[in-house]
């Protein structure tokens, strides 16, 4: 397919958010049909130079556009719709003969916009890379409530409600938080509204109201559907007297730490 005197090749995109959503694009002057999908015209998108590589350096990538309501709009960028996306990107032959060459793959890292455009940084699978490969030791759990190692049931521990005001990181709902804070290091999900399928971490509970850490990137709005997860705060104490579940802590809490070796004698 490259390696004609005259080529007939299109870029392609095919970007699969979290939420299920998946759009398809081209860059070619109209609408393509590849392996069942319809890969819509979109001239405006250009992808940077592709750096691959066989070392162990991560392979990343940009790839800039236009912000159209058909396809990306600012507003779902910013509100962190697009993060994590998967995006495969290869070229196809758009007069329909076979051959397909695959220019990468991976997930959409650092969004940038400016103006009318965006641009976004796409990782590749050598990025796993960069994670540490063994654990630091901590006072805190480095297990996230409800997973394999922390083994706390989540049953009971997930519930729906309406939002019945809002004021900035404040949000009211219609129901009591079960016990004190229980609410706290949790996850606030919505199911309705503007922000429906986004996700908010929460700061702490009381009664009926949540703070949210940082305000929502899309207002939300009293009679919005959401379900609110209970956290922990990841200390032994808690997990302890209110999960019972010292025996799967994840931490280091009586382990010394630097300050023992920085005392100066009889300190």
């Amino acid at each position: 397919m490259l390696t004609a005197e005259l080529t007939t090749t299109a870029l392609c995109w095919r970007i699969e958010r979290r939420d299920g959503v998946t759009i398809a694009l081209t860059n070619h002057d109209r609408d393509l049909m590849i392996d069942g999908v319809v890969h819509r015209a979109a001239p405006g998108m250009t992808p940077s130079a592709i750096k691959r590589s066989d070392g162990l350096e991560a392979d990343t990538m940009d790839v800039a556009g236009a912000l159209t309501s058909a396809a990306i709009s600012a507003r779902d960028l910013l509100a962190g719709r697009w993060d994590g996306a998967r995006v495969m990107l290869f070229a196809v032959d758009w007069t329909g003969a076979e051959g397909r060459v695959e220019l990468g793959e991976g997930l959409i890292g650092a969004v940038e916009t400016r103006g009318d455009a965006f641009t976004a940084e796409l990782r590749g699978a050598s990025a796993l890379l960069d994670r540490p490969v063994v654990e630091e030791t901590s006072p805190e759990c480095r297990a996230e409530l409800g997973d394999r190692r922390c083994r706390v049931a989540m049953a009971g521990r997930r519930s729906f409600a309406r939002l019945i005001a809002v004021d900035d990181t404040a949000l009211t709902l219609d129901r009591v938080e079960p016990s004190a804070n229980a609410y706290g290091a949790g996850l606030i999900r919505w199911f309705s509204g503007a922000s429906v399928g986004l996700a908010a971490a929460i700061d702490s509970s009381d009664g009926a109201v949540i703070r949210l850490r940082s305000a929502p990137r899309i207002p939300p709005a009293p009679g919005d559907l959401v379900q609110v997860t209970q956290g922990c705060d990841k200390s032994i104490a808690t997990c302890a007297g209110r999960f019972v579940n010292a025996a799967n802590f994840r931490g280091e809490p009586f382990l010394p730490g630097i300050d023992l070796l920085t005392r100066y004698p009889g300190g």
